[in-house]
């Protein structure tokens, strides 16, 4: 059986979205069939990874989000005989919605922050900790709800790692920075500058960035100036295994999220987007993580200090890690396939 994923990409929107439907897309590649992305925009890099991964890649040439994108969205899932669409993005609202529904489509609608007036979908997933479903009390009679973190799409690269035990050291030397994939206000940037003021033997750090990020040469040079090695890696595919490496990480408050809560990676976060804005703090006050808050906010010296405390702080450290890895058990895009697939008569 296939399924069309209708989402998009670019340095506004980020690449969160795409990359959990590439973990909602693996699942179902591996048990039902060929898995279709349908995109307004392009990132050369992104469709790289994702036809490596064996999908199929479709561009549509309309209005994000117009009612005109759910047409042809809708004309495309039956011409590729898909039963199953699934939509992610702030973008898409009710109407849209409506559309594919009215076509005679099975619809999976995956959401943040209950922006769309009204829902049609037949599941509406809500992977954050912060998921509430009063948001969605403007819904179908059908519609059905798969809201938290036990529904956390990982990618298939983070399966191997169940069952993985971190060893939290003493001091906490090896730092892994990762933003998201755009980073369009370079925050990258402010967290490399806030590493120089930090007092500790053997610091080290990796920062990860997408290939969409605009910064990139102006980042090489800030590494280059570092007081301890930074290693600058772009369009990785071994995430795990640098979540493993790392003592601590410095993240935004999206996607990332769940997967340093399964490698169970101490971490101090940064909100960099409006959907980012009830995670942290939901995370910060059950004492998963440290959140820093608003990152315009947010200047050099407490980032530089948070991660101070936080690799002398051992014992803080082992709390966080013990409580990550009760978050999120790396079965979600396993639950959600099972869920789709049962639907179906």
């Amino acid at each position: 059986m296939q399924v069309v994923f209708r989402v998009d990409a670019s340095t506004q929107i980020g690449t969160g979205h795409v990359m959990r439907c590439l973990a909602l897309a693996q699942a179902w590649h591996d048990t039902q069939g060929q898995p279709i992305f349908v995109m307004t925009t392009s990132v050369p890099a992104l469709e790289e990874r994702l036809k490596s991964e064996g999908m199929q890649v479709v561009h549509l040439t309309t209005e994000p989000g117009s009612l005109d994108d759910a047409q042809q969205t809708a004309t495309l899932a039956h011409q590729f005989g898909a039963t199953w669409v699934v939509v992610d993005g702030y973008h898409f609202g009710g109407e849209y919605q409506q559309i594919l529904k009215q076509s005679k489509l099975h619809l999976l609608f995956i959401d943040d922050y209950g922006h769309a007036e009204h829902y049609y979908a037949d599941f509406v997933l809500n992977q954050n900790i912060s998921a509430d479903e009063q948001w969605y009390n403007n819904r179908e009679a059908y519609t059905q709800l798969l809201v938290g973190t036990r529904y956390a799409l990982l990618r298939r690269e983070f399966w191997q790692w169940r069952g993985w035990q971190r060893t939290v050291p003493p001091v906490a030397t090896k730092v892994l920075v990762t933003l998201g994939g755009a980073d369009p206000d370079n925050i990258t940037l402010k967290v490399i500058q806030s590493l120089q003021i930090v007092e500790v033997e053997e610091l080290e750090a990796v920062v990860v960035v997408g290939g969409s990020n605009p910064h990139y040469e102006n980042l090489k040079m800030a590494v280059q100036d570092s007081r301890y090695p930074i290693q600058l890696q772009q369009n990785v595919t071994n995430m795990p295994e640098l979540m493993a490496w790392a003592d601590v990480a410095i993240s935004a408050g999206g996607t990332t999220c769940w997967e340093v809560a399964f490698m169970g990676l101490p971490s101090i976060l940064l909100i960099l987007a409006d959907n980012q804005r009830a995670i942290a703090p939901e995370l910060d006050r059950q004492g998963i993580i440290i959140n820093l808050g608003w990152h315009q906010d947010v200047t050099i010296e407490p980032i530089g200090l948070a991660l101070q405390e936080s690799i002398g702080d051992r014992p803080k450290r082992e709390t966080m890690s013990k409580r990550e890895r009760e978050l999120v058990d790396g079965n979600g895009a396993r639950r959600v396939v099972s869920e789709m697939v049962n639907m179906l008569p």
